[in-house]
């Protein structure tokens, strides 16, 4: 059977289906179409207001490939300048390849580009030392844990040190709904309060940063990807096989499967969720270390570093594991259970 025409412009011969709605469209129509999207998204939003200097977390994958080239396309309607900040977490080998990707890309757009490493910023540590020094103790699947709160502030610094005034990332409607999966598994209240949104708005000085592809599912990012020739590296992390995030992938995936607006549905809940005021997160303070927005007296940043730096990982990352009463094996065999329960339905 003939591909159908576009159901846009009434020309050209449909290239794909969009994976939501079915709509048929030919690849210039499609790339269209996700660009106005996600100015619709950020205009909406008022996430990026005119003049704003714009740090595009640059990890040179395929969602932080696909934000920067439509940011760049945009730019001159939204009247913003953008800046690549790229972080190196100082993992042999695969982040090597992917820095490699991230200056090809630079060169290409004419954007600039700043680098900055853990190994610099968090007193030589690096993501390789971290899981040398995790081994053995019960955390070393929880490397993810400490890059992610290691990086979130890795890129803060390197937004600062480029005269930023915002800060974007490339996560996607899937990455945000897996997100929110993993915090109902974990009974994480505090971290569903502050689910909602597309991004948050620089409190305590913190720069505000927001998402613009949060309603763009990751099926139609590669497309555009595709569709506009984008060079991105693909190579999965060496520390992410072991990542609790896997679990509610693969649940996600199932999910899908039975209803295509999974992830946009779980998107959109968290943004509506109300929780009793009980179990309302605090009012965050200041890190009393390095005076970063904090709910105790560390900030997550300041707290791993201080595990690690005392030779006890266990104690900086452990009541992140243990909250609401439930360990971490326990939360993993329960997102088990849930994935082979959906698999039985």
């Amino acid at each position: 059977m003939p591909a159908p025409t576009c159901a846009s412009c009434h020309a050209a011969r449909a290239a794909l289906r969009r994976p939501r709605s079915g709509q048929a469209l030919c690849g210039p129509c499609f790339c269209s179409a996700f660009e106005a999207e996600v100015l619709h998204t950020v205009v909406a939003g008022r996430l990026l207001p005119p003049g704003a200097v714009v740090a595009v977390g640059a990890s040179g994958g395929k969602d932080s490939t696909v934000l920067a080239h439509v940011l760049r396309e945009l730019a001159p309607r939204l009247d913003i300048t953008l800046r690549l900040v790229a972080v190196d977490e100082g993992i042999s080998g695969y982040r090597d390849a992917a820095l490699a990707a991230v200056r090809r890309q630079a060169a290409r757009w004419e954007l600039p580009l700043t680098v900055v490493a853990y190994e610099d910023l968090f007193g030589g540590w690096t993501m390789d030392a971290v899981a040398r020094s995790t081994a053995g103790t019960g955390r070393s699947r929880s490397c993810c844990t400490f890059c992610g709160v290691l990086r979130r502030r890795a890129l803060e610094e390197g937004a600062r040190l480029v005269g930023a005034t915002h800060i974007v990332t490339g996560h996607n409607a899937d990455d945000v709904a897996e997100t929110v999966l993993m915090n109902f598994l974990r009974g994480d209240a505090a971290r569903l309060a502050r689910g909602g949104g597309l991004g948050s708005p620089g409190e305590g000085g913190a720069l505000p940063r927001c998402r613009p592809l949060q309603f763009a599912s990751q099926k139609e990012v590669v497309l555009y990807a595709h569709f506009r020739r984008l060079d991105y590296f693909s190579e999965e992390c060496v520390y992410a096989p072991e990542a609790f995030r896997g679990h509610a992938r693969d649940l996600l995936k199932l999910l899908e499967a039975a209803r295509p607006t999974a992830a946009l549905d779980l998107v959109h809940s968290a943004e509506r969720l109300a929780l009793a005021p009980a179990v309302q997160p605090p009012r965050p303070g200041a890190c009393s270390r390095c005076g970063a927005l904090a709910s105790r007296a560390l900030c997550q940043a300041c707290a791993l570093l201080d595990g690690l730096d005392r030779g006890r990982p266990r104690l900086a990352i452990g009541e992140r594991e243990h909250r609401g009463g439930a360990d971490v094996q326990g939360t993993r065999g329960r997102a088990q259970a849930a994935v082979q329960a959906a698999a039985a339905f």
